[in-house]
């Protein structure tokens, strides 16, 4: 029945090609490790967090008739997946932001690592402050992926981190007693950056656990930032396609007093982040931090200006298609005569794609790494 359930998952909106899957050994794992728990666990007891596109979620339901399930993905992609893939099974979860309407009672909590250590200590910071004291933590993933210092995260929240036996090159860390001590909150992290040398020489970056790059400046982003003063200089309203903590939507509006600036970016993490660092730079009225699919949710010729600093990888795949599939909607967004500023790592070579779906295209910029474009639509 299992293998019945996961042939029909889908990873639908996300990226679709034959080397991806929207179900692997992890998900298995992490249910089969469960399984004694889920036996006995009442509704609305049972927490599912990070589930990649709804293998844990809904293989908790059909295989182990749980109910009340309460889920938190981060990633919108992964949530409008779970909710295509659940079909009849959907009255059976509701989906939730980090804390305790998410935690509140739970006693099993099941969970796909995260990358990110800073994300992963964030989680478990809130389940240990939020969950019923004899929470137990079943956290698995691709043993590739994982460290030693996942289980030293995981220690700083809880007093017992035990590893399981590894499958089929995939394991699980199990956690047990939350430590309540009263230890302030470690995210958001905040910073106060200074870069003389770019258009705005000082910001507060606020961060999240899952935003990238944290309260930093990544080297992509501090590339297209030296570019500002020369993006479309009568632009009334921008779009930071892919915000993370929202550096650059913040720096236009700052540089630009009359800009409005709609920050969009799929993660909870990178919008709440975005949010923070607009309102401590003075700027939150005229930055709209928006969590939505790439630009799907935008009226068609209502931008003068797009930057984006796409990713190059989808999950733990280094795959081209998540930045195209981003960046594909930019000329309906556009206005005609609008702009289309991207880094990327020049070796990507997305300028031809560029010229295609968007309009003419010239590079604006590259150093060792990195190589900026202009698109602009006619």
């Amino acid at each position: 029945m299992s293998e019945h359930l996961f042939a029909t998952l889908r990873r639908w909106p996300d990226v679709e090609a034959p080397n991806l899957f929207a179900v692997d050994a992890s998900d298995r794992l992490i249910l089969d490790e469960a399984a004694p728990q889920l036996a006995d666990i009442q509704p609305g007891e049972l927490v599912v967090i990070g589930d990649n596109y709804g293998a844990l979620t809904l293989g908790a339901v059909s295989l182990h008739d749980c109910r009340g399930i309460r889920v938190f993905q981060d990633s919108l992609v992964s949530e409008l997946a779970l909710a295509e893939n659940a079909g009849d099974l959907a009255p059976h979860y509701t989906s939730h932001t980090l804390g305790a309407e998410l935690l509140s009672g739970a006693r099993l909590v099941l969970m796909q690592l995260p990358r990110s250590l800073a994300e992963l200590d964030e989680w478990a910071q809130a389940i240990a402050r939020f969950a019923s004291p004899d929470v137990v933590v079943i956290a698995g993933g691709r043993i590739k992926h994982m460290t030693l210092a996942m289980n030293e995260v995981l220690g700083r929240s809880f007093d017992d981190v035990n590893a399981g036996r590894a499958r089929q090159k995939s394991r699980t860390l199990t956690s047990l007693g939350p430590r309540r001590d009263g230890t302030e909150a470690r995210y958001p992290t905040t910073s106060v950056l200074r870069e003389p040398e770019l258009p705005v020489d000082e910001l507060t970056v606020s961060a999240h656990g899952g935003a990238f790059a944290g309260a930093t400046l990544d080297i992509g982003t501090r590339f297209l930032m030296t570019f500002l003063p020369e993006m479309k200089p009568d632009a009334a309203t921008a779009v930071d396609l892919g915000s993370g903590t929202g550096v650059l939507a913040v720096s236009l509006a700052l540089a630009r007093p009359d800009l409005h600036v709609v920050a969009v970016d799929q993660s909870i993490a990178a919008v709440a982040s975005t949010r923070e660092t607009a309102d401590a730079n003075g700027v939150g009225a005229r930055v709209e931090a928006a969590r939505e699919d790439a630009l799907t949710e935008r009226p068609t010729a209502s931008a003068d200006l797009i930057v984006c600093n796409p990713p190059f990888h989808t999950g733990a795949t280094v795959h081209a298609g998540v930045a195209l599939r981003m960046l594909a909607d930019a000329r309906r967004v556009l206005k005609p005569g609008g702009e289309l500023w991207v880094v990327f790592n020049t070796h990507l070579g997305y300028r031809d794609y560029l010229n295609r779906t968007v309009g003419p295209t010239r590079q604006a910029g590259r150093n060792s790494k990195f190589t900026v474009t202009v698109s602009v639509r006619e």
